[in-house]
């Protein structure tokens, strides 16, 4: 939830985000794997808010395995090794309903403003274009250093911040102004 792109990583599946706790027969370095999971979601937020989040993994044919069960309301993922740069994401409910709805084209949930971290950073993605998956001549790429998102806000919020298509990533700005999906990119150092 890329942030906004990881958005797509995050509920593949497409009609919705299928959870599972994945009992069956592991192989022997499903221990090491999921460790290397929980440490790369866990770089997403800060400590304590990690400590306590759900973490989930995606699994090759789509589904979401909770790989750790939380304890506070964040679920954080680890870092997409398909995506050009670091960009593990730790969300709350209302970010994981927002980014359903990015992914299943619909509406996102009016009231439900969401707070999502990426501590680590993102990797590039479209300004402009929620769906983009390579850069073009119209869909303004960018890149960010970590940061927080506020998702879901009511228009009017988001008019108190930049909505260029280039923006200076290092001050907050409006990612996908205009659109049901815009969202508040604010930089932290």
């Amino acid at each position: 939830m890329r942030a906004r792109y990881v958005a797509v990583r995050v509920l593949i599946a497409g009609a919705g985000m299928v959870l599972t706790t994945g009992a069956g027969a592991e192989q022997p370095k499903a221990a090491t794997r999921d460790a290397q999971l929980i440490a790369s979601a866990m770089s997403a937020a800060p400590a304590k808010v990690a400590a306590g989040a759900t973490v989930v993994a995606m699994e090759a044919n789509g589904t979401m395995r909770t790989v750790r069960k939380g304890t506070n309301a964040f679920t954080c993922m680890a870092d997409n090794p398909a995506t050009p740069g670091p960009d593990p994401m730790c969300m709350d409910k209302n970010s994981m309903d927002w980014v359903h709805a990015l992914v299943t084209h619909q509406p996102p949930p009016p009231g439900k403003v969401g707070f999502m971290y990426m501590l680590a950073g993102g990797t590039d993605a479209s300004n402009t274009d929620p769906y983009a998956t390579s850069p073009g001549p119209n869909n303004h790429w960018v890149k960010t250093g970590p940061h927080i998102m506020i998702l879901g806000a009511d228009a009017a919020f988001y008019d108190s911040y930049p909505k260029s298509p280039d923006p200076d990533t290092s001050a907050p700005y409006v990612m996908w102004a205009g659109t049901p999906y815009q969202h508040l990119m604010a930089p932290v150092k």
